[in-house]
């Protein structure tokens, strides 16, 4: 099976409910059929876009999710209701919700294993902190991430998973890996789902890069063997930025 060329928009927390209105029906006007194309969007925009999206190329992605199935969590939102209203895809592991929220690997692996079983798909971040790749330990320092989550999920949840690796030296800095370590990086996570895996399975894997990726690099890095596409943060906010940005993914 050929790996899916994926380009995600992870809007974090911006946008008012017309931009996201405005901004989804920009990217529907594009015409790209082909591509594949993931929306994270905050938790209120889910249903209507779910809705708005539905029968396209487009798939919506919630930001996070609870960790428990349901109960006296206030304010929290968990995977069933998550799959209620439409969401495909959860986005679990990201290095804002690691630093600012505190979540460890432990908890991020119970989160992937409760979506996987409520029927959503993942996409797993991991990355290092610049202290890390200037220390030249960056590969020992991911290995160690997917050893405590993602590698702990059975191959059937493997295959609806999409790895997303962001260096996190690179997320809003302006500062990109460039090609060549975002392909060192990808080809050595890719080695690591094929030893826990098989090798089937770790060719079918999207991985995906995340760190300032923009039209101006955006080829590029695509271009590599094992980058399947990219998490895209402040790019995805504006059609003008992102369409070009899908463009070098097919």
């Amino acid at each position: 099976m050929k790996r899916r060329r994926v380009v995600a928009g992870n809007w974090k927390m911006n946008l008012n409910s017309l931009e996201a209105n405005d901004l989804v029906q920009d990217l529907l006007s594009l015409k790209h059929e082909s591509a594949r194309i993931i929306l994270g969007v905050p938790f209120v925009y889910i249903a209507s876009l779910a809705r708005l999206t539905n029968g396209s190329n487009i798939e919506i992605a919630a930001q996070n999710c609870h960790h428990e199935q349901k109960g006296a969590y206030t304010g929290e939102i968990s995977v069933e209701m998550l799959k209620s209203i439409g969401t495909d895809y959860v986005i679990l592991g990201h290095s804002e919700r690691r630093e600012y929220f505190n979540e460890d690997d432990t908890l991020i692996l119970q989160k992937m294993q409760l979506a996987h079983e409520a029927g959503l798909k993942v996409i797993y971040c991991c990355g290092e902190p610049l202290s890390v790749r200037e220390a030249g330990s960056q590969n020992e320092f991911v290995q160690n991430q997917l050893a405590q989550s993602l590698l702990k999920l059975s191959a059937e949840e493997m295959k609806n998973t999409i790895v997303a690796y962001e260096p996190i030296w690179a997320i809003g800095t302006g500062k990109t890996a460039t090609a060549d370590q975002a392909q060192s990086m990808h080809q050595h996570i890719r080695q690591l789902i094929s030893a826990q895996f098989g090798q089937e399975i770790a060719d079918q894997s999207s991985i995906l890069y995340g760190g300032s990726v923009k039209p101006a690099n955006a080829e590029e890095l695509f271009s590599k063997d094992d980058v399947d596409g990219g998490l895209v943060g402040g790019a995805s906010l504006k059609a003008e930025l992102f369409g070009p940005i899908i463009e070098a993914n097919l």
